[in-house]
């Protein structure tokens, strides 16, 4: 069993480290607690599935920091401009078409992403520093409660991970998701941001 190393948020720059050496961390972010891997690293993505308790058959979602991470792995087009303007930085993940450029293994071999951009200074900066965006999901175990504590994740993952970043969570619900693949934009699970919200902005 591995030692989960705790770190404070002023530690940000041993975390990016550990992140760029491949390390599966675990940190609070806008909404839940997330548990997060670099990009373009397939085998700190096993570890991660494997910290969860089972191989993960639907992809992990990717996290950036910014619009040109945003337009690096996805396609963007007048709707999504739209909402990217109005709610990003924010509690939502797109469904996107994604880019030629983004490897099959983080999308499981998908035509999709599944992108956000979470409105928090501490994981932008991370995911900056790391220089590409991250692959982050939940940080619990398969089948459990969404960890929104650092308690509650060093309950279910400490000796699984390779580190936990100590903090407080934003709206300790999950994102809104919307697939914005085809013509009509698609509410897939609502969450800090509605669906009127959402369609106020589009009709604009």
């Amino acid at each position: 069993m591995k030692m989960t190393v705790i770190y404070e948020k002023t530690q940000i720059n041993e975390v990016i480290e550990k992140l760029k050496e491949g390390k599966v961390i675990a940190f609070p972010t806008d909404t839940v607690y997330g548990l997060g891997v670099r990009y373009h690293d397939e085998e700190a993505l096993a570890r991660l599935k494997q910290a969860k308790g089972r191989p993960e058959n639907k992809p992990i979602p990717t996290m950036v920091a910014n619009k040109e991470q945003l337009a690096a792995v996805a396609h963007l087009n007048e709707d999504i401009e739209k909402i990217v303007s109005a709610f990003l930085p924010g509690a939502l993940t797109l469904v996107m078409n994604k880019s030629e450029n983004v490897p099959e293994y983080a999308t499981n071999g998908l035509d999709t992403i599944g992108v956000r951009m979470p409105d928090d200074p501490f994981v932008l900066k991370l995911i900056e520093g790391v220089g590409v965006p991250m692959l982050v999901t939940s940080a619990n175990l398969s089948g459990e409660a969404t960890g929104t504590t650092f308690e509650e994740v060093m309950a279910q993952l400490d000796g699984r991970i390779d580190g936990i970043v100590k903090g407080t969570c934003g709206c300790l619900s999950a994102s809104t998701i919307i697939d914005v693949t085809k013509e009509q934009v698609k509410v897939l699970r609502e969450g800090p941001i509605s669906r009127e919200e959402i369609e106020k902005v589009l009709a604009k």
